[in-house]
């Protein structure tokens, strides 16, 4: 893993990169999204994510609750968030946003 660089104002580029991605929260070593989607929604959105993990030598975890797609990066006992993590992270916002914009109907 590489180290963080700190930047003058005492924060490092991880945790600006993640202030830019909304939606996501920092849970410990963890990054955390829920996202509403049907089911064909969810079935392409995990096969885009996995295809991008697998890219990253990353196992995030991606669970189906209550007509949402959950998802987990980072292990509960691991070490401290990475850039690859985050990568991934900004990657399904994208996957998100194309999925959700592909599978929509309009009237």
């Amino acid at each position: 893993m590489r180290a963080r660089r700190r930047r003058a104002n005492g924060t490092d580029y991880l945790s600006d990169a993640l202030a830019l991605l909304s939606g996501w929260t920092r849970d410990g070593v963890q990054l955390k999204r829920e996202l509403a989607c049907d089911e064909s929604q969810h079935a392409a959105l995990t096969e885009r994510i996995k295809v991008a993990a697998d890219t990253l030598h990353i196992r995030p975890s991606i669970r189906r609750l209550d007509g949402h797609t959950q998802i987990c990066l980072g292990s509960r006992d691991g070490d401290a968030i990475t850039d690859g993590e985050v990568t991934l992270a900004a990657r399904i916002e994208d996957f998100y946003r194309t999925v959700i914009g592909t599978t929509q109907t309009t009237p």
